[in-house]
């Protein structure tokens, strides 16, 4: 189990001991009574347990997914529930998925990201830096045997290992100025080259 699972399920004991100590306060007044109002409170439980497993196969199933109409050379990325744009590309043949940043200059991958595309991180000279909202990084240059998907990939593409912590790899203008038009409306964020 993972951290958030933990306090997951411990907060919901508490809260389920809590209830349960309601229901015991309350049989003064029946059994009866008490055995309603504990199924109606058990059955709520239930339901918010399913809620919470199942939350993630919702939202997959519920939230629109970046599509790509590679022989029109178009690729439609809808804007997630936090109002950023991600995008899913090839990074040597590896799915990585991006947060689009125009602020940033370049391709920046996480440490996770780059290993799982083939690269040695700790072999890497993390003689770069960069500015980030959280201070100074030392970033790492690499170069990508191919960034993207089928004929929008870009071969031999540079790109930066960040040394720090970052949540997602950054999509920067290095790869997205490889489009002729960026627009983005109705939610959506089009790249067409």
């Amino acid at each position: 189990m993972t951290g958030d699972q933990i306090a997951q399920l411990t907060y919901l004991l508490l809260l389920g001991a809590a209830v349960a100590f309601w229901l015991f306060l309350q049989a003064r007044g029946g059994l009866g009574r008490m055995m309603q109002y504990a199924a109606v409170w058990g059955l709520i439980f239930l339901g918010v347990i399913a809620a919470v497993g199942l939350w993630g196969d919702i939202r997959q199933t519920v939230a629109p997914r970046q599509t790509l109409a590679l022989e029109e050379g178009r690729i439609t990325v809808p804007r997630a529930a936090d109002g950023h744009y991600y995008m899913t590309l090839e990074v040597n043949g590896t799915p990585t998925r991006f947060v689009v940043d125009t602020g940033a200059s370049q391709v920046v991958l996480t440490q996770a990201a780059a290993e799982r595309a083939g690269i040695d991180t700790d072999s890497l000279a993390y003689f770069g830096r960069a500015m980030t909202a959280n201070g100074e990084v030392a970033t790492a240059p690499v170069r990508l045997e191919r960034l993207g998907s089928g004929p929008l990939a870009a071969p031999g593409f540079r790109a930066w290992v960040n040394s720090g912590e970052m949540p997602s790899s950054l999509l920067g203008m290095s790869y997205l100025n490889r489009f002729e038009r960026i627009e983005i409306a109705g939610g959506e964020l089009v790249l067409v080259r």
